[in-house]
């Protein structure tokens, strides 16, 4: 099988803005007493917004009107993109450039498929957008992961059969999408917690990209 496209989650894969997100939601549990742990945190990567809080109002116990659910949603993406703002070329994961350029030099063709809703700001910040032919966020998804529709509408939108894609996660949510999509995934972090996938890497550091997508 030739494969002939890499689509990219973005948090956690290409830059680590998983310590933002944290110290956001962080900042709103504590207006209604609770009290987010790194554990819990780790659950909520690769989630949508929406259900993030909803996730998070469970552990808290907590029964939220739709009402305060509309503005704490904002107010967590405010301070969020008040975090990243001062986001730079320096927090792009270790590897990462590198593994960029070796399989743009191989012909790939590079999405990303993310549930963020702010990753063209984060990938316009890092300086990342000039390599992606196409960028499919939580603004142009209705399903999260590990409904596949973020990484099919990448593969229809570079033109490529799905079959034909191979998808970067670091969360067990985003691993089953691409194999629901029926594409090719490899993990990037724990085999614990993604053992789904089809290879599994610590981190770009070092990778030869010829080797590691041959399947």
């Amino acid at each position: 099988m030739m494969y002939k496209a890499c689509l990219f989650d973005l948090d956690g894969v290409l830059v680590d803005t998983a310590i933002y997100h944290f110290q956001a939601w962080k900042n709103l549990g504590k207006q209604f007493g609770y009290e987010l742990t790194e554990e819990q945190n780790e659950q909520l990567k690769g989630v949508s917004r929406v259900e993030s809080l909803n996730k998070i109002l469970d552990w808290a116990n907590y029964t939220a009107t739709q009402e305060e659910k509309s503005v704490w949603l904002i107010e967590k993406n405010e301070d969020y993109l008040r975090l990243i703002s001062s986001m730079n070329p320096s927090e792009i994961l270790p590897g990462v450039l590198s593994f960029l350029e070796q399989i743009k030099a191989l012909g790939y063709k590079i999405a990303l498929g993310s549930a963020s809703k702010n990753a063209e700001i984060i990938l316009d910040k890092t300086g990342l957008t000039p390599w992606f032919d196409l960028i499919i966020d939580g603004n142009k998804v209705s399903k999260s992961k590990p409904d596949p529709e973020v990484f099919l509408k990448g593969a229809e939108g570079l033109g490529i059969a799905p079959e034909e894609c191979i998808v970067f996660e670091d969360a067990q949510a985003g691993v089953e999408a691409a194999k629901a999509g029926n594409m090719k995934a490899i993990g990037i972090g724990e085999s614990e917690t993604l053992f789904l996938a089809d290879k599994i890497i610590p981190n770009f550091i070092g990778v030869k990209a010829a080797e590691l997508l041959q399947f």
